[in-house]
């Protein structure tokens, strides 16, 4: 079996299940309690604290730990927005595929008054930070635009986007769930204000994220309680799942450049297989995209059959979003980069893990290439295509 779906969760680490079950079993105490048993509890969340600002180069006060990526694009979308209605500013900028988490919540934002831009995305999969600039007016109180798209892997320029709001005066916000664990993110170098993250998508624990807000921004809350994470979210931690994920946070930053190296080869060669394939398209530039994707459209099938028959072959893969799985429609992130829903509706998505070898990539490049050739062998829409009622689009 070839696991190339890291992209909707990857596996725990050994490093992170043993770092989960001891702290379970020696450290079940409250951390908000004050005798010595919830004590050491509260110590083993603060080294976490501590560890996962380090790592993104923050300070641990402005780490606030989440049940996940959503939970944190919700807080910091909801924290610029009423941090901006204060101060009369009610405008927000984001992008067209942004994750739903994201343009779901600027869904909710707009019925409660907030004006929303979104930015269209180039056929590349990457906007520009003149683009983003050029949005920017004088009511804007944020600008929020994912560091590398979860569906295409496509990379931000975040960094110059940073910098244009923070001479702008604007709060700049990144959804980084995909990206964190696999690039250097560093907050101070890369002007971030607010970035989100979920440990799942870097060997941690479902179920466990964190938020990083930059000192002096006010902080609206999501969950009321008690008084955990000084205030800012109620809710007993879950301190084991919070161990587990600054385990696995720090191992892949450790290995980061090694790991980097050693998918992103395996990427190039997935792809250059793959683009043999007659009336094929690689979705997303061919290199500013994160080193585990690989995301193609190929023209007269459907998605889901080919899902379907990879897995009868032993790879899992995926056509999008693991979050969207259940609709019918094209993913919006295709609509965005301009693929027509015919299209859109016959694309693959894999997202390569550390341990990917030699073989298991051409044991994937010839059984995508004899899949899409059986289903096109009884598509009425490749008969189309191939005898002139229809156009070739790729």
């Amino acid at each position: 079996m070839i696991y190339a779906d890291n992209a909707a969760t990857t596996k725990m680490s050994e490093t992170a299940i043993d770092t989960m079950v001891k702290v379970m079993k020696e450290t079940p105490g409250n951390p908000s309690s004050l005798y010595e048993f919830g004590q050491k509890a509260k110590e083993v969340l603060e080294e976490a604290r501590r560890t996962v600002a380090a790592v993104i180069n923050a300070a641990p006060e402005e780490i606030i730990f989440t049940s996940g990526g959503s939970e944190a694009d919700n807080q910091a979308l909801r924290t610029a927005a009423k941090a901006g209605a204060r101060k009369g500013k009610k405008h927000i900028i984001s992008t067209a595929f942004e994750h739903h988490a994201i343009l779901h919540t600027l869904n909710r934002l707009k019925e409660e008054g907030y004006d929303v831009t979104l930015l269209d995305v180039h056929e590349n999969g990457i906007i520009t930070p003149e683009e983003v600039e050029a949005a920017i007016r004088e009511d804007t109180c944020l600008v929020t635009v994912m560091t590398a798209n979860n569906e295409i892997g496509t990379i931000q320029p975040i960094r110059e986007i940073g910098e244009i709001c923070r001479k702008k005066g604007v709060t700049f916000h990144t959804d980084a769930v995909q990206a964190i664990g696999h690039i250097k993110i560093d907050v101070q170098q890369d002007n971030i204000d607010m970035l989100s993250a979920s440990a799942h998508k870097f060997h941690g624990p479902k179920g466990v994220g964190f938020l990083y807000v930059k000192k002096g921004i006010p902080v609206t809350n999501l969950i009321e309680g008690g008084a955990q994470e000084k205030g800012r979210r109620g809710g007993t931690e879950n301190v084991s799942g919070i161990a587990a994920t600054a385990a696995a946070l720090k191992e892949a930053y450790d290995n980061l450049e090694k790991n980097a190296e050693h998918i992103s080869k395996r990427r190039d060669k997935l792809i250059e297989g793959l683009k043999k394939i007659p009336h094929s398209a690689l979705n997303g530039d061919g290199t500013r995209r994160l080193p585990s994707n690989v995301n193609f459209c190929f023209e007269g099938i459907e998605g889901e059959s080919l899902l379907l028959l990879l897995d009868d072959r032993g790879i899992l893969a995926s056509s999008g979003s693991a979050c969207t799985s259940g609709s019918l429609d094209p993913s919006h992130v295709l609509l965005a980069i301009g693929r027509v829903h015919d299209v859109a509706h016959g694309s693959l998505r894999l997202s390569l893990g550390e341990d990917i070898t030699d073989e298991e990539v051409e044991y994937m490049i010839k059984n995508v290439t004899e899949v899409v050739e059986y289903l096109r062998s009884f598509s009425p829409i490749w008969r189309d295509l191939t005898s002139g009622k229809k156009q070739f689009i790729l």
